[in-house]
C-alpha cells in the first residue's frame, strides 16, 4: 500500500465534501438566486455540480492507487491528479490575486485545500 496516496485520497475526500456542503452554501444558494440570466446561471452551476464529480471521483482513484498493487498506469495517473490539483489551486490564486482585495490569499482559501493532495500525490508517484 502507498500511504501517500492514501493520504492524497483522503484529504481529497475531505476537500470534495468542504466543496459540497460550504460551496452548496455559500456559492450555489447564492447563485441560484441571483439576478444572474438563467442560461449562465445554470451553466455555473453545472459547472459546479461538474467540479464536484471531478473531486470525489479524483480521491476514490487515489484510494484505489493506495489500495491496488502498483501497474504501469499508476504513476501517470497520479501525476494526471496531481497536475489538475495544481490547475485547480493555481486557478484560484490567479483569481484571487487579480481582484486587488486586502489579504487576497485568505479571500479564496480553496487553493489552500488543493495544493496538498497535489503535493501528496505527487510525493506518491514520485
Amino acid at each position: 500500500m502507498n500511504g501517500w496516496f492514501l493520504a492524497a485520497g483522503i484529504t481529497a475526500f475531505g476537500v470534495a465534501v468542504a466543496h459540497i456542503v460550504a460551496g452548496h452554501r455559500d456559492v450555489v444558494r447564492p447563485l441560484v438566486n441571483s439576478g444572474l440570466a438563467d442560461e449562465p446561471k445554470r451553466v455555473l452551476h453545472a459547472v459546479w455540480h461538474m467540479v464536484s464529480v471531478d473531486l470525489v471521483l479524483s480521491a476514490a482513484v487515489l484510494v484505489h492507487l493506495a489500495l491496488a498493487d502498483g501497474t504501469s498506469a499508476t504513476r501517470p495517473m497520479a501525476w494526471f491528479v496531481a497536475a489538475h490539483f495544481v490547475a485547480y489551486a493555481i486557478a484560484f490564486l490567479v483569481v484571487t490575486l487579480s481582484v486587488g482585495w486586502s489579504k487576497p490569499l485568505l479571500r479564496l482559501p480553496q487553493w489552500m485545500l488543493l495544493l496538498p493532495v497535489a503535493v501528496l500525490a505527487a510525493a506518491g508517484a514520485a
